[in-house]
């Protein structure tokens, strides 16, 4: 399997009052968040449009279990299907079965501290 991680897909981390701190980071840090947090877009090196999600979360979320850690990443990757086989072969621990929507592909793995990450395979042209 040649690409696994192509980039950063999102930042998720837990917090008391999600609206506040999205108001605290589009007031103070000039972000322009909306319901879900900021989208950055950027280009990868073939010009491709990308993005990459900020999302507070409120503190009692259970996206990120079984982790109970304060934060979740997001990876961006090449292919999903192939990689959560490669992963299982390889003895990581895959967290529920693939989900899919119009703008990509989504499994959860645990690293070895326990930390849930996020694995995606995106359509970034859903968000044009």
């Amino acid at each position: 399997m040649e690409k696994r991680v192509t980039g950063l897909g999102g930042f998720f981390f837990k917090t008391q009052n999600p609206d506040e701190i999205k108001k605290w980071y589009k007031e103070r840090l000039g972000i322009p968040t909306d319901r879900y947090g900021w989208t950055f877009w950027w280009k990868d090196k073939e010009g491709n449009d990308c993005s990459t999600q900020w999302s507070p979360m409120n503190e009692d979320t259970k996206y990120f279990e079984p982790s109970q850690k304060q934060f979740m990443m997001n990876f961006r990757v090449a292919n999903l299907v192939e990689l959560l086989k490669v992963l299982k072969e390889e003895g990581v621990t895959i967290v529920g079965e693939i989900e899919e929507y119009d703008y990509g592909k989504f499994g959860w793995i645990l690293d070895p501290e326990g930390n849930k990450l996020e694995l995606w395979e995106p359509i970034d042209k859903a968000f044009l």
